[in-house]
């Protein structure tokens, strides 16, 4: 009798078939997933949690009396820091005050010094016209007598002694002119001093303000709720103007930069969903949303971007900052701090069909 079993051979050709056949389908699968859903998720384990950290300085110099909070303290807005030693900007203040004060006191003793002067002007100036009186009756009357004389109705000595009294008169009423001159002169003097008393006490004011508010930057307080980290002040040191002394991390408002490859983020749009895993938070999966894309690679914005027009030039794959919200319970996002390690992954299925109008319109000439 035949032997009904498959002869060895022909399992092989099968299996192998099989293989094949497996291989060619899980192929055509993947090229299937990657085509319609695979290349529109792009991730990168290029990214951070971030914050933006508020840095506490010192408006002021002085010497630290009283550090008021601990490392890693939660404080808010408002919440007092750090008191400066405010001794020397309070006696500032109060020698401002009493600039001030004698600035305002000459300038009203100067103001009546002036209405005193404006009263001794109006008794030149009524001496003044008097003594004009007097001098043209005396040229008159001398000029009166000038006839009489010459028709001997009149001595030689009664005109000579009216034409002295004209002379007399005319001197004094040079005098008075002179005296109202001074007088008048005066009063521009004392008004000038009135005007530098009173610049002299805005002067002080603006003193006096510099130093209230010295006075009040001596007391630091917190910008923005958050949590303290690296805190570098001390109690007894000097702290001078604009020194760093602590940071005020906002952790409230975290969020993920991601820096994607240049070949990634083609069709990244604000507002996409994003899937976020913290290396910190094993099988913790975080959601998100695109915010914003930077206006530049990162090399762009470095300290020193880089010249490839000179040398030799070697083409290597730039990195695009992403920012990303994160969209998670209050009870996850208070266990994330800045700087943990992150996996984001970016849904771009939305801007798909704009693939197609992409190629259309690279292609017009």
């Amino acid at each position: 009798m035949a032997d009904p079993r498959t002869p060895p051979t022909h399992k092989k050709k099968v299996v192998a078939l099989a293989l094949v056949g497996g291989v060619a389908v899980l192929i055509a699968a993947g090229q299937i997933y990657h085509q319609t859903h695979g290349r529109y998720f792009q991730s990168t384990n290029n990214a951070y949690v971030q914050a933006d950290s508020v840095t506490v300085s010192s408006k002021v110099a002085g010497i630290v009396e009283q550090v008021l909070v601990r490392a890693n303290q939660d404080v808010q807005y408002g919440d007092p820091l750090v008191r400066i030693d405010a001794r020397d900007y309070r006696a500032q203040a109060a020698q401002a005050e009493a600039e001030i004060g004698m600035a305002r006191a000459q300038a009203d003793s100067t103001r009546a010094q002036i209405r005193e002067q404006q009263a001794a002007i109006a008794q030149a100036r009524a001496r003044l016209d008097a003594a004009q009186e007097s001098a043209r009756f005396a040229e008159a009357e001398a000029v009166r007598y000038e006839p009489l004389v010459a028709s001997g109705a009149e001595t030689r000595q009664q005109l000579a002694r009216l034409r002295t009294e004209a002379r007399q008169a005319n001197a004094e009423l040079a005098g008075h002119h002179a005296a109202l001159a001074s007088a008048e002169r005066r009063v521009t003097a004392l008004e000038a001093g009135v005007a530098q008393a009173e610049a002299q006490a805005r002067a002080a004011e603006a003193r006096l303000r510099v130093a209230t508010i010295n006075v009040e930057a001596s007391l630091i307080t917190a910008s923005t709720d958050g949590r303290i980290g690296n805190l570098t002040v001390r109690t007894g040191q000097y702290a001078q103007t604009g020194q760093r002394m602590m940071a005020v991390v906002p952790l409230g408002r975290l969020y993920v930069e991601a820096n994607f490859k240049e070949t990634q983020v083609g069709l990244m749009r604000i507002g996409q969903p994003v899937r976020i895993e913290v290396d910190a938070l094993p099988n913790v999966e975080i959601v998100g949303r695109v915010t914003s894309i930077s206006p530049g690679t990162g090399a762009q914005f470095s300290l020193l971007p880089p010249q490839n027009a000179t040398g030799n030039f070697t083409k290597i794959v730039q990195r695009v900052p992403v920012r990303i919200a994160i969209e998670a319970a209050a009870s996850v996002q208070a266990l994330l701090v800045p700087g943990l390690s992150v996996e984001a992954e970016v849904d771009t299925r939305s801007a798909r069909d704009e693939l197609t109008r992409l190629a259309q319109a690279g292609g017009v000439r």
